[in-house]
């Protein structure tokens, strides 16, 4: 598949099976949309065919079952982060968004190249609250945010909306967020790494508890405003104490998708360990995945060697999100 197929989605043909046959009314405990797709567990799945059904139709909600299709269930999602504001936070922030975007098209069909049956979809990834000393935030102008969002559905992008938390409560970043879901390309992040009064002095953290609200934050306000679709809710973790209790994490929402992402930059050996560290969460079983590239700016660091998009797609259980910084 190449580049003209960004804007498609593959559906596995099981769950078109499982809506005919799931009862009215789902248990709490088994929730509805893990249920009607099982290659969200494993991406090697082999009993898909394809179905095409453009992004544009699937944001727009073309009926029941689109509205039940997670788009990580059938494509891997490829993003490039950072804020439009620093050339010092990330790749995002080193170019004008038309030449991101024409970046992380290119690496995106390298992935399209070695994932197997899975579509891919390119993203921005923007920080959009980032922590300074003290724990305080600086937010990005909801106009620059909003142009990368519009022009990014032009394209058939997806764009990722990070709040790095900082001394505020997890509620009160998500509050801050949810009102871009209005727009059917976007999905929501949060980073505990930056919870913290010390910023590049010390690691931050969330508990599970926090965690878990965060999501139900996110699943009510989608269906008390009548948005449609799934969305996904990234939150990341390199170290231990990031997401405290994290076994107590329970990431079944029926409008909410989390994605647990290895963050950390270092050597192949390094990441694959921090990879398998969070692949032992199984009651986050969605996974993604960062790489770093080499910056000018000293004090960033960076993977060294980076790995290639076959090595990335190797990994166990095979990322669904890989961003790049």
């Amino acid at each position: 598949m190449g580049c003209a197929k960004y804007s498609i989605v593959k559906v596995l043909w099981v769950s078109v099976l499982a809506c005919a046959l799931l009862p009215s009314s789902a248990s709490a405990t088994e929730p509805f949309s893990y249920r009607l797709f099982p290659a969200l567990y494993r991406k090697e799945n082999v009993s898909r065919i394809d179905q095409n059904m453009s992004l544009t139709n699937y944001q727009s909600s073309g009926g029941f079952l689109w509205d039940r299709v997670p788009l990580v269930a059938n494509n891997t999602i490829v993003a490039y982060y950072g804020s439009p504001l620093s050339d010092r936070m990330g790749i995002l922030g080193r170019y004008p968004k038309e030449k991101i975007a024409a970046m992380v098209k290119e690496t995106a069909t390298q992935y399209d190249q070695v994932n197997g049956k899975d579509g891919v979809i390119p993203a921005f990834y923007i920080i959009y609250g980032t922590c300074w000393p003290g724990g305080e935030i600086g937010y990005l102008d909801d106009t620059t945010l909003i142009d990368y969002i519009k022009y990014a559905q032009s394209e058939g992008m997806l764009v990722f909306v990070d709040h790095q938390i900082g001394k505020y409560s997890v509620r009160e970043a998500m509050e801050k967020i949810l009102p871009f879901l209005e727009y059917p390309n976007v999905h929501l992040a949060i980073d505990p790494e930056w919870r913290t009064l010390a910023p590049m002095k010390e690691i931050g953290s969330i508990t599970a508890k926090e965690l878990n609200e965060a999501q139900d934050y996110m699943d009510d306000y989608i269906r008390e405003h009548d948005i449609p679709g799934i969305r996904m809710l990234v939150v990341h973790q390199f170290a231990d104490k990031m997401i405290q209790a994290r076994q107590t994490v329970v990431s079944h929402r029926d409008r909410v998708i989390l994605i647990h992402t290895a963050d950390g930059f270092g050597s192949p050996q390094m990441k694959k360990a921090t990879y398998q560290r969070n692949a032992a969460a199984l009651n986050m079983p969605i996974k993604g995945f960062k790489l770093f590239f080499k910056s000018d700016f000293p004090a960033a660091g960076f993977d060294m060697p980076l790995m290639s998009p076959a090595e990335v797609m190797q990994l166990d259980p095979r990322p669904s999100l890989v961003m790049y910084q």
